[in-house]
């Protein structure tokens, strides 16, 4: 049973979200937090596995929540979801580089939001389609170093191939159907990367593809 914090400053989209949430079997809702501090409160009492986080809220907001749970060492256990309306470049660089497990918008449809919080409540990550896009279009534009990661000798032929197709910002299912393998397959791929890479999460896969050259122009 995966337990979920939902952080929100409106209660009926606090409703919304409990009521998406309580379909699934698998999931939890074991609290509510209506700003940043409280959720901080909250995380450390209840120890969620995933915080579904919004950003803009009075008092503390959502970012700077996340920058504090994710830097006790007591909650090393529980991932970050951000959940918003705001696309703002800015806001997704900064929810990343705080160690957030993914950034959703508001518009996310209900399923894929339960498969994101499922996801990351395994060690992956989520993106809205448009901010993985935009994400991976400016990695791309980010200057390339001269020779590639060193740590890509560690990798087989076919980790290469599936690493290219994370920085392209593919799902396991959309590389299982590009390579010819199953899902679970890709899973597996994407987990034995992390570990040899020493790389945080999925993002960190990307920014190595990307650096290194491998994951070329974007496909159609």
């Amino acid at each position: 049973m995966i337990s979920v914090l939902i952080v929100d400053d409106q209660d009926l989209v606090r409703a919304g979200i409990r009521a998406l949430l309580d379909i699934d079997p698998g999931l939890r809702v074991i609290a509510e937090a209506t700003e940043g501090a409280q959720a901080v409160s909250l995380t450390r009492q209840h120890k969620p596995d995933i915080v579904l986080m919004d950003i803009r809220m009075p008092g503390m907001n959502g970012l700077d929540a996340t920058a504090r749970i994710r830097a006790d060492p007591d909650l090393g256990a529980t991932r970050v979801l951000i959940l918003t309306t705001f696309d703002e470049d800015a806001d997704i660089d900064e929810a990343i580089a705080l160690g957030a497990a993914g950034y959703l918008l508001k518009d996310t449809p209900s399923q894929e939001l339960r498969t994101a919080v499922h996801t990351t409540a395994q060690g992956g990550n989520a993106l809205s389609p448009s901010i993985a896009r935009r994400v991976m279009e400016r990695l791309a534009q980010a200057p390339k170093p001269p020779e590639p990661d060193p740590r890509l000798a560690l990798l087989t032929e076919r980790e290469l191939a599936v690493l290219a197709r994370v920085g392209h910002g593919d799902t396991n299912d959309e590389i299982a159907k590009t390579l010819f393998i199953s899902p679970a397959t890709a899973r597996t791929y994407v987990s034995r990367m992390l570990a040899k890479l020493n790389a945080r999460d999925r993002t960190a896969l990307a920014v190595i593809a990307h650096r290194s050259g491998l994951s070329g122009p974007p496909r159609d």
